[in-house]
Parts: C-alpha cells; structure tokens; sequence
C-alpha cells in the first residue's frame, strides 16, 4: 500500500541556518533515513535548480519535466516533487522563505512569488547561452562565498546575490509573459491563493474567504479576474481540484476517505465533481500515473 508523501522540512548540514547549496550529483548519493529522493515528496521551503550538464528528467506536482544544460527549476514551498537518477549535474540553491524577504521591499517579495508561483508560469525556464552564462556566474559567485570565503560577512553577501539571482531569473521569466505585468491586486491575490490552498477543504464558497479577508464578493472577483482572469469560484475550483489530485495520487487513503477529507458530504457528489473538472474519473487519473 502506497505510504503518505513525506513532509521535507529546512535542516541545513552547513552554519547558515536558512541557506543550503547542494549539486546534484550528491542528492543522487544520498540515502535520508525519512525518504526517498526518487519518489514524491513534498518541500516546506524554496529551491532554485540549475543543469550544467547532460539531459534527465524531474517530476514537479506529478508532472515530468525534461531537462538539458541551462534549465533552470523554480520551486516553492508545498510542492511536491521527486528525482529521476541520472548523470546529469547541477547545483540547487536551497532557502527559507525569510532567508529572502527579511531585508527586501513590497515589489522584491512580490517578483519573488511571481517567480516561484505555477499559476503565473511554468516552474522549468530554459535559459539561452548569455543568459545562462550570467546566472551560472552569480551561483558560482555564491558558492564560493558559501563554501570558500565563508566569513562574517558571507551570509548578507550571500543574501545579497541571491537577491540579485532572483530578480534576474524574474526579469527572463516575465519577457513576453502578460502575467507578470504589476497589477494593483497581485499581493492581496497571493495572499488569497494561500488562504484557499489552507482551508479549500473546508469550504469552497466565495463567501467564506470574502469574509476571512475583510472584503466583498465583489473585490474578490475583481482580484482574481485582474490578475489571471477567471472568477473567484473558478480560481478556488483549480486550487481545489490541484488539492484532491495531491491526495489522489500521494496517499494511501480511499477515494471514500479522500471525499471526506475533502469536504464531500457524499462520496457520489466528490465524483461528480471530480469528473466534471477533470474529464476523467479519481480512479482514472490515479491509474495514469502508474
């Protein structure tokens, strides 16, 4: 019987407390005592991948994505994911979400959420040379504060470059990309979107996370309408549906037990409702991805 996807916390093996930097040869290596690195786990902090070398493949949210030399990988706190052994290399910048934001201002935390949220774009941007070439430079100037230099002063550089890494990587990401254009909404959606992810098992009315936020129906729609164009019970059907496929496919509950824990009443009306947002029954996706 398939086990529970683990929860993967922060536990930097190096004196910096909220950074990590890893390659990807040793997470190959490595044997954890509490998972598996080849199979579905979820992450409760920030991760930014970049291939050097050679081709493979990386599943995010239960999808595979391939990769080459300049791909890079954003992925946020929550997500699940899992590695397929390969001979590639590359390096994984690995941070807390204050490691970041401490020290930034409202626009910095904004493009750091744009960048690592899947609803504004794919979590895979393939670099071209002179862009790779540029952000390869600023990693490696990190790790040799990281693992060289390694002074006092080491960590605020260290903060400063990946600063610096991440408004780079959001300035390519947003070329030709419409959802990134600074729209007056933006924080107070993402402070929705976590609040929907938190609680959309508990309700699914607009209503309820109106209420939570202090605000009207009515604004709310206009936030999820400015920002990704759809209305706010179609914004909380997508969380929800990414939600349910998440325990669908990750855990070893019944579809009667998922139904429940999803907020169905009856398992009939979880179904429904599953087919008409999937085109396809629970069974049917879980069985897709065997």
């Amino acid at each position: 019987m398939k086990k529970q996807t683990p929860q993967i916390n922060f536990n930097a093996k190096r004196p910096y407390g909220k950074f990590d930097m890893i390659t990807l040869e040793e997470i190959f290596e490595e044997k954890p005592q509490d998972h598996s690195q080849f199979e579905h786990h979820r992450i409760s902090f920030y991760v930014i991948v970049i291939i050097l070398d050679k081709t493979g493949k990386h599943s995010i949210d239960n999808i595979d994505y391939s990769y080459k030399k300049g791909t890079v990988f954003t992925l946020r706190k929550n997500c699940i994911h899992k590695f397929y052994k390969s001979n590639a290399k590359g390096k994984f910048l690995v941070f807390t979400e204050d490691f970041v934001i401490r020290y930034s201002d409202k626009n910095d935390i904004l493009k750091l959420f744009q960048l690592f949220n899947e609803m504004f774009g794919s979590p895979k941007l393939q670099l071209n040379n002179s862009d790779f070439t540029e952000i390869h430079t600023i990693i490696k100037q990190i790790e040799n504060e990281f693992l060289a230099i390694n002074d006092k002063q080491s960590i605020e550089v260290i903060k400063s470059l990946l600063h610096i890494l991440i408004i780079k990587l959001f300035r390519i990401k947003s070329i030709g990309n419409d959802n990134f254009e600074n729209k007056k909404y933006y924080l107070k959606f993402i402070t929705l979107q976590e609040l929907i992810e938190k609680e959309c098992f508990e309700s699914k009315k607009v209503s309820y996370y109106a209420n939570k936020m202090g605000i009207t129906t009515r604004t709310l729609n206009n936030i999820t309408q400015s920002v990704i164009g759809i209305n706010a019970k179609s914004f909380i059907d997508v969380i929800l549906i990414h939600q349910i496929k998440r325990l669908v496919f990750n855990s070893q509950l019944s579809f009667k037990e998922i139904a429940h824990q999803a907020g169905f009443d009856e398992p009939t009306n979880f179904f429904k409702y599953f087919k008409k947002k999937t085109g396809i029954s629970p069974k049917q996706f879980k069985e897709n991805f065997k």
